[in-house]
């Protein structure tokens, strides 16, 4: 099995926290993966040891998540968030690179692509929201919860409970049969260990998350210029916008998957990037 390492590199910030695996190899750039807000990027170890056994694959933590250091003040937009991961990148030494964003880090990943298309080879966009204005309004107001720390440890409760509950509904606040998920709870190991992923940036997960819920995409998808695949697992919850975000984005190629632990998704992945001449 593919080794999964740790590691921190400096930013103005403080610090980004990363995970990588697998080590360059000749003729393959390397391997970005941003992860999906709430959480980090310990999700991805799946995808990170399937890919890096055949490249050199990272995998940030973006700011105000897992154990990176939270954002600068005041800065709210997916674009700062782009520019951070750009930076943690070229403190790591990685200057060209292909790059893979899931739901949060897909929307990052665009805006990366689009404001240093001679950085980013090639992008892989996993599952990304293009809702309707009305629908973008209620996400804003209600689908990120702020957290209050207290002594009575409340913000252990309400962050179990969105983190289980976005596995059971769509979303996560309409908890009703009409909007009833039907891929039901990942076993235990792994739903402990998104929570405490969240709990450790209790204060500050809110920021990206809010950013991508706001995200333009309608305007900001069409500037992509890079070779992009176009993706979403077909029992994901925003698997009902890949058409319309494949429209926004036609010159790029597009395909439904399984999940990202499926062997099918890592050859489909590997197929592409492997393609981009």
């Amino acid at each position: 099995m593919t080794k999964v390492r740790r590691g921190f590199v400096d930013v103005a910030e403080g610090q980004v926290h990363y995970r990588e695996a697998g080590t360059p190899a000749a003729g393959r750039a390397p391997l970005v993966l941003l992860h999906a807000s709430p959480g980090s990027a310990k999700a991805l170890e799946p995808l990170l040891r399937a890919l890096g056994a055949h490249r050199h694959v990272i995998a940030p933590d973006t700011l105000g998540n897992g154990d990176s250091s939270a954002p600068a003040e005041g800065q709210t937009e997916v674009a700062y968030f782009a520019d951070a991961h750009r930076r943690a990148l070229e403190a790591l030494g990685i200057e060209r690179f292909d790059l893979y964003g899931t739901h949060t880090g897909a929307n990052i990943a665009c805006e990366l692509a689009i404001g240093h298309p001679g950085r980013v080879r090639s992008l892989i966009v996993d599952g990304i929201g293009l809702y309707g204005d009305e629908e973008q309004a209620e996400m804003l107001a209600r689908y990120v919860p702020r957290v209050a720390i207290d002594q009575n440890g409340s913000q252990f409760h309400l962050l179990w409970t969105f983190v289980r509950d976005a596995y059971l509904f769509w979303p996560w606040y309409r908890k009703d049969a009409a909007h009833r998920r039907p891929t039901g709870l990942p076993d235990a190991d792994a739903l402990h260990d998104k929570v405490v992923e969240v709990l450790k940036a209790a204060r500050t997960f809110h920021i990206p998350y809010q950013a991508a819920l706001a995200y333009d995409k309608r305007a900001r998808l069409p500037l992509v210029r890079v070779p992009t695949l176009v993706t979403c697992a077909a029992d994901d919850m925003l698997f009902e916008y890949l058409a319309g975000v494949q429209a926004l984005m036609p010159a790029a190629q597009c395909a439904s998957h399984r999940g990202m632990t499926s062997p099918e998704t890592v050859a489909l992945f590997e197929r592409f990037l492997d393609g981009v001449r």
